[in-house]
Order: C-alpha cells, then structure tokens, then sequence
C-alpha cells in the first residue's frame, strides 16, 4: 500500500519497510530530520549528504514533523510480537 503524506513524502510497504521516504528516492525522511537536529544546514545536507533532495523537499518534512507533534496528523502504529 502507498500513502502520500505531501507533495514529496511518502510511504510505501515496499519500500524501506514502510517508512516514510521521499518521493523517488530510498531516502528516510528520519534520518533527514536527524541530520537537521545535529545541527547540519539544509544546504549542507543537500550538497554533502543527499544531493537528489531540495530544499523544499526538506522543509515539507520539517512541516509534517511539527504537525505530528502537534497531534494535527497521525501516524498508525501496529504492535509487534517480540
């Protein structure tokens, strides 16, 4: 099943084990979100670390980040048998 959570993100069961990635790439938008709150500049991420994304593309997961704290999107969760 894929859902299109923007104009650039994603989530797809077949790809990256349903994480949400952006468009056309295997890139995890978690891991985006993780370079960004270690301080790396959306341009550094783009010229150092992933050059198939944009700006725009990064700031549509800042966006989707903060509605998910605010509660104002949702993310389901399945349980899993350890």
């Amino acid at each position: 099943m894929r859902f299109e959570v923007g104009k650039y993100i994603v989530v797809d069961d077949e790809i990256c084990h349903g994480k949400p990635t952006f468009k056309g790439t295997r890139v995890l938008v978690s891991d985006v979100i993780e370079l960004l709150a270690a301080g790396i500049s959306i341009e550094e991420i783009i010229r150092d670390y992933y050059p198939s994304l944009s700006e725009d593309m990064i700031r549509e997961a800042l966006d989707w980040a903060a509605k998910i704290i605010r509660g104002e999107h949702y993310v389901k969760y399945a349980e899993v048998s350890t």
